[in-house]
């Protein structure tokens, strides 16, 4: 599978046809790579796209007029090769088609694009899914993008910080329960701010991600240890958003969400799903966030 690398004097970024993955975003002026590097030692993935599903089906499966189907967590898009259909120096488009070997996952029609557009010292990802079929599509949509921390010689993960918008004082969040891998959604935790800010800790997703419901995040930055912001992701109008890394690891991954995992215990068909989005025949969802670098 190919790549595709744009650079604009601010930032070089590389976009992978599989997956149509963001592999690299190279800050020119810091001279600094700020996407993770896929070290299997921690986790083998840059930036996968979430879809159909964003986190996992209780039971491993999904229900749909009256029939199961199994699929895993996030979803197989970000395990499929996605097809290049345009590129001009500052953005290119990936897409993918429903197929013989989605069908059999997941029983709808789609065209499903992603677009990477670079502009300055920001790049907008850019998600259309037109429901092909004759019938109401059901599914949700996430991003999981994983940034270095540590990104300063001599620094510790714990020297850095999550930083949120000034309008944002408090946050709450919901875990996962261990055994299902959905969302405990009865129970929340607020995420003490001290100035907007949450100082990372090694311990912090020991329960894996954090889940923020109710849209509380627009914006998000991994801050350096003088709490200066060096890239954020701002996801306007999003309704929910995670974060997590694996523990140990030198990353975390900021991640804009439409819908997300089911809640545990939840067995109802997938059209009564909490937060599912419906697409009616012949219509398009669109969506994009942005990364932006400090």
């Amino acid at each position: 599978m190919g790549i595709y690398t744009m650079e604009n004097g601010k930032l070089k970024v590389t976009v992978a046809d599989y997956g149509a993955e963001l592999v690299n975003i190279f800050d020119i002026a810091n001279q600094r790579e700020l996407i993770w590097q896929a070290d299997p030692a921690f986790w083998n993935r840059h930036a996968p796209v979430l879809f159909p599903n964003v986190g996992k089906y209780y039971g491993g499966n999904f229900s749909y007029d009256g029939k199961e189907y199994p699929e895993g967590q996030h979803g197989f898009a970000r395990d499929m090769a996605f097809k290049r259909i345009e590129s001009n120096g500052d953005m290119v488009r990936h897409r993918l088609v429903s197929n013989e070997e989605t069908r059999k996952r997941y029983p709808f029609e789609f065209l499903f694009d992603i677009a990477h557009h670079l502009n300055g010292n920001r790049l907008t990802v850019e998600w259309k899914v037109t429901n092909r079929g004759d019938k109401t599509m059901y599914f949700t949509i996430g991003g999981h993008p994983a940034f270095r921390v540590e990104v300063l010689p001599d620094t510790k993960f714990e020297d850095y910080f999550l930083q949120f918008a000034p309008d944002v004082n408090e946050l709450s969040y919901m875990i996962l329960d261990t055994e299902s891998g959905t969302a405990i959604a009865d129970k929340s935790w607020p995420l003490a701010l001290n100035d907007h800010r949450y100082r990372l800790r090694k311990d912090m997703f020991d329960k894996d991600a954090l889940i923020f419901d109710g849209g509380q995040i627009q914006w998000a930055a991994l801050a350096l240890p003088d709490g200066s912001p060096y890239v954020a992701l701002e996801s306007k109008d999003f309704p929910n958003f995670g974060i997590w890394s694996k523990p140990g690891a030198p990353y975390v991954c900021l991640e804009p969400w439409c819908g997300r995992c089911d809640n545990r215990g939840f067995e109802g068909d997938i059209s009564e799903k909490p937060g599912i989005i419906a697409l009616a025949q012949g219509e398009t969802f669109e969506k994009s966030y942005d990364i932006i670098v400090y």
